[in-house]
This record gives C-alpha cells, structure tokens and sequence, in this order.
C-alpha cells in the first residue's frame, strides 16, 4: 500500500519535479580531422542522448561511439577497431555545467555560455571549457558548441604511416534540440 501511495505521489507532482530537465536522443555530434591535399576524415553520430538540467546549468551527453558514420566504410571499421577501440571504449560522455546560466532569461536570441566539465573519450577523462550557444524556440532549448581536441590527450594512438594525413587537433561540433518529456 505504501509503494502504491509513492507511486500516486510521484505520478501526480513528477511532470513538476521532472519539468526542469530538458533532453534529446537525436543530437548530433560531427568531428573532422581531415588535413589539406588528403582524403576527407570526418563523421557524424546523430543519436546523441543529453539532458540540461535547466533550474541547475548541470549538462551531460552520451554519444555511441560505433554511432560516428562516415563517407567511407573502411574508414569507419579503422575508426572502431584501431583508434577508438569501440568494443573496449563504447562510449564517450561529457558531464559538466553551464556557467551563470539562467534557464529563466532563456529566449529566442542566442546567447553565449561558459561550458565546463569533464569529457571522457577512450577511457581518459579529461577537463574542457568551451563555450556553448542557448535559444529557446518554441518551448525547445538549442544548444551548439565547438571545440577541438587531441587524440593523444585521450590515449589515441596515431601510427606514424598515417600521422600527416590527419590533423593534430579533432575540430568536435555538437548540435542539440532538447525539449521536455
């Protein structure tokens, strides 16, 4: 009888409790490493799950790695099993927060936020800060940012054979549409 209480409880006052998060499953992440007078490396992964927690700033995201598709198979199978080891590392998270943000003050101009936290690709997590870019349209929050990264800082080993054909630093951008469940 009590579980039943909790469950009315929480069934009636949830969608309050719950409002201030927003998510998506279909964000999109594209990464491109390609270098001048070689062939294009670049990929996206559109099923990105997030949530911003928007009374809080608290953001977080999971990305499939096996998800990244690219122009080119064989790209894709290398990608999987020789740089990023997806069978070992099947994910990478980010989790960290929007600094000064007000989820009250949200509206349709774009305004430019601090984003700090950790990023873990690969098994490394390491520190970023970024900025990230909020509107709200339509009672749905847009969330764009970029940054780059260095393979090696995750522990991606880039063989010598192929080291000048992709770029030192990963150029990540991320682009999501979150709105309440």
């Amino acid at each position: 009888m009590k579980n039943i209480l909790t469950l009315a409880v929480l069934l009636c006052f949830g969608n309050g409790i719950f409002a201030q998060k927003m998510m998506t499953r279909v964000g999109e992440i594209k990464f491109e490493a390609s270098m001048p007078a070689f062939e294009e490396i670049a990929a996206k992964n559109s099923t990105v799950s997030s949530i911003l927690d928007v009374s809080t700033g608290d953001f977080v995201a999971l990305a499939l790695v096996k998800a990244f598709k690219f122009k080119a198979p064989l790209m894709e199978e290398h990608f999987n099993e020789n740089y990023m080891e997806s069978s070992q590392f099947p994910k990478a998270t980010f989790k960290g927060k929007i600094i000064n943000f007000d989820g009250k003050k949200l509206s349709a101009t774009k305004t430019s936020y601090d984003l700090e936290g950790d990023l873990t690709i690969h098994g490394v997590t390491k520190k970023i800060k970024t900025k990230v870019t909020i509107a709200s349209v339509s009672g749905k929050i847009l969330a764009s940012s970029s940054f780059s990264v260095k393979p090696q800082d995750y522990n991606i080993e880039i063989p010598n054979l192929v080291k000048g054909k992709i770029a030192e630093y990963v150029k990540i951008a991320i682009d999501f549409t979150l709105q309440a469940n």
